[in-house]
């Protein structure tokens, strides 16, 4: 396909371009130009954007462009050039005059004077409204077919504030519309589009107030892109329903952490400053007698001072620094934390900000997507129990099936362009789909065998003049059975590690380590840790407890201060860190990125090698930055198993993957002979792969005699306990 053709080009000439930017402009080039623009320099501009000094680049591309549309742009040409309306030197009575085709098809006529002066039997009136409404369905359409095309490349230079998105999207006067109204959200026939690629159609989307829904499907199926246009209201939410959405983290500057949350709530903030300035009003009045008009001044800013107040209590104003340092604690802030500027904290940390933030402000509905992806089991732990309470609707996005099943009271299964609703947790739904499926099956089936039946006995005695009869009426009857759908296949996927060999005793071990970056800073205290071949060990800890550090003192990444480092010789370690993905070249595809990490093997050996983790086909010749974080993430463990390690170090290492993948992963860990050590904040993954619990905590690494569960009930008790 044309437009498919032109959008990779632009990937490879602009690796990192925004996808949206993409879809549309190869969209524009072969579909949607006008017929009067000039297609190829409207896409020297829009590309002039994105190449920077990159002109040689820039100029390459616009011939491959150009060559490529050659046929399309002589067509365009044609129409550009083609017959125009004209207006005759004078009137023609088309009645009376006679005139060849070849004329009538070369020339054009002015046909609006002929009938001038004949009575009309139009009723204009009616033709007025008509027109009207037209044009306002066409702008509409208009409208919705550039949302992708102009409204967010709008918002990408425009680079508004949080402040005015989010008063532009909740004005202020929403929450006194919102009294007595109905927060339940039902729009019977939705179309969600991202760039050319249509997402859902005609889906019915039903969010009932006080209700938490889980929103699940495969990796690239458009969840992200549904929230974002509920976020945005291009759906037609009510407008007094109060929204938010956590989509990225927080700009880092010189605000405190705990400022910053309490500025999130815009309304409380445009408030308490609309006091400030009317309180300084009224001390300046008290100044200037007591005249006619400076009372009436007085009497107005003072009952707007009334209507300031009354909104304030009723959002709870006073409470907003308390319930703001509570929910960073929750989130792993200490009280030193809270009083750091936001530039100080990284990209993670930032990412819990903006998760604080957004719990702050209790919209009406809160849109979340994969929050767990960025917090560790501590906070995970809270963030499950502050949620089960949550008053107002919520709709997360997320692969974690222990986070669903804590918080979902329902599920909404995106596919095929629709979205299948269920009542109950994940694990609910995982319960009452299969049997579905199972008995949709079943029918499917016994309709099929029923089918297969009648066709037979109506081949068999259709043309017989004593069973015609009978012929006719199972043909009737054949035409009657309802169409049933075969269920879709439910699509599993296979990871394969590489037998390891054995190896004799000790592999690694630490004895009476202690690290610090300085003497004075000491992380690790006295730890003593031994692995093995048939070690499964998960650690856990609040952030900056030690975890990663425990991680690179056994790859030896990290020398001890003191304390030894007892390793096999033969031991080769596989170690997936966070940043994994980041590292692999994006201009590359997988097969050449694993060729250049282990040469002198075949193309089809290392595709076959990728195979063992789903990446087949023509993704392993794609480049690495168009593939999802999910395949990026298979590309990477693809890398470790070719290292033919005899322990496996994987730190968070289900962030990308969707359920699929995940339970691949989980069950080829399971299957795996050697040793394995996991951070995750993952409770079903920690659960099904670790033999052992080790917490990391107060400058030391304990096991812990108890399951995820049961600590993670130690840990949501004891911040409560804190005052």
């Amino acid at each position: 396909m044309l437009s498919d053709d032109i959008a990779e080009e632009i990937r490879l000439s602009f690796p990192g371009t925004e996808e949206i930017i993409v879809q549309y402009l190869s969209g524009y080039l072969v579909d949607d130009a006008g017929v009067e623009e000039d297609v190829l320099q409207v896409a020297r501009i829009i590309l002039g954007s994105l190449a920077g000094d990159k002109i040689e680049i820039l100029e390459k591309l616009l011939l491959t462009l150009s060559d490529m549309l050659k046929d399309h742009l002589t067509i365009h040409l044609k129409n550009r050039s083609g017959p125009k309306l004209m207006k005759l030197d004078k009137v023609m009575d088309m009645s009376k005059t006679q005139m060849s085709n070849t004329i009538a098809l070369s020339e054009g006529v002015d046909l609006e004077s002929i009938n001038k002066g004949k009575a009309s039997r139009v009723d204009v009136r009616k033709l007025e409204k008509q027109e009207a409404k037209l044009k306002a369905k066409i702008e509409k359409r208009a409208r919705r077919d550039l949302y992708e095309g102009s409204k967010l490349l709008d918002a990408y230079k425009k680079q508004q504030s949080y402040e005015e998105v989010f008063m532009k999207i909740n004005p202020l006067e929403a929450s006194g519309a919102a009294k007595n109204k109905s927060k339940d959200i039902h729009l019977p026939s939705i179309d969600v589009n991202f760039g050319s690629n249509r997402i859902l159609s005609g889906a019915s989307l039903t969010l009932a107030y006080g209700r938490r829904y889980g929103l699940i499907g495969r990796n690239g199926v458009g969840k992200s892109t549904l929230l974002r246009h509920i976020a945005m209201r291009e759906l037609p939410i009510p407008p007094y329903i109060t929204i938010l959405f956590v989509e990225q983290e927080i700009v880092g500057d010189d605000t405190k952490a705990i400022d910053a949350v309490l500025k999130a709530d815009v309304w409380r903030d445009h408030l308490y400053k609309e006091q400030a300035i009317l309180d300084a009003k009224l001390v300046e009045l008290d100044s200037e007698g007591d005249e006619k008009r400076v009372e009436d001044l007085r009497e107005d800013l003072s009952s707007r001072l009334a209507e300031v107040h009354a909104r304030l209590a009723e959002m709870d104003a006073e409470s907003g620094p308390a319930r703001a340092a509570a929910l960073l604690a929750g989130l792993g802030f200490d009280e030193t934390d809270q009083q750091r500027p936001t530039k100080s904290f990284s990209g993670g940390w930032r990412m819990r900000l903006a998760l604080a933030r957004a719990l702050f402000v209790k919209p009406a509905l809160l849109l979340l997507d994969e929050p767990s992806n960025h917090i560790d089991l501590n906070a995970l732990a809270w963030l499950e129990d502050y949620l089960q309470t949550w008053p107002g609707t919520l709709l997360v996005v997320s692969h974690d099936r222990a986070f669903l099943d804590a918080v979902a009271t329902d599920i909404i299964h995106q596919h095929s362009g629709r979205l299948d609703y269920y009542k109950g947790n994940f694990t609910q739904f995982y319960s009452t789909k299969s049997e579905r499926d199972r008995n949709m099956r079943r029918e499917y089936e016994t309709q099929m065998e029923y089918r297969k039946h009648l066709q037979a006995f109506i081949d068999r005695w259709r043309y017989n003049a004593n069973r015609a009869a009978q012929a006719q009426m199972k043909i009737k009857i054949l035409e009657k059975l309802p169409d049933l759908q075969l269920p879709e296949q439910e699509e599993t996927e296979n990871f394969r590690f590489p037998v390891t060999e054995k190896i004799s005793p000790p592999l690694l071990q630490l004895s009476e380590v202690t690290f610090g970056y300085t003497p004075d800073r000491i992380i690790l205290e006295r730890v003593n840790f031994d692995v093995g071949l048939d070690s499964r060990m998960a650690i856990v800890g609040a952030n900056g407890s030690g975890k990663s550090t425990l991680i690179k003192l056994l790859t030896g990444e990290l020398a001890p201060l003191s304390g030894q480092v007892n390793r096999n010789g033969r031991l080769r370690i596989g170690y997936f860190a966070q940043h994994h993905v980041d590292t692999l070249i994006p201009t590359m595809s997988p097969v050449q990125f694993l060729a250049s990490k282990f040469p002198g093997k075949s193309e089809q050996e290392y595709r076959a090698h990728l195979g063992n983790f789903q990446i087949s086909g023509m993704t392993g010749l794609q480049m690495i930055g168009t593939l999802s974080g999910g395949q990026k993430s298979r590309v990477a463990f693809s890398v470790l198993s070719l290292q033919q390690p005899h322990i496996l170090l994987l730190d968070e290492p289900t962030n990308h993957l969707d359920i699929e993948g995940l339970d691949a992963l989980m069950d080829a860990l399971q299957k795996w002979n050697g040793g394995v050590i996991i951070i995750s904040h993952d409770e079903r993954f920690i659960t099904a792969v670790a033999k052992e619990l080790w917490v990391c905590g107060e400058k030391t690494v304990t096991q812990f005699k108890g399951d995820v569960q049961s600590y993670k009930n130690l840990i949501v008790n004891n911040v409560k306990k804190k005052p």
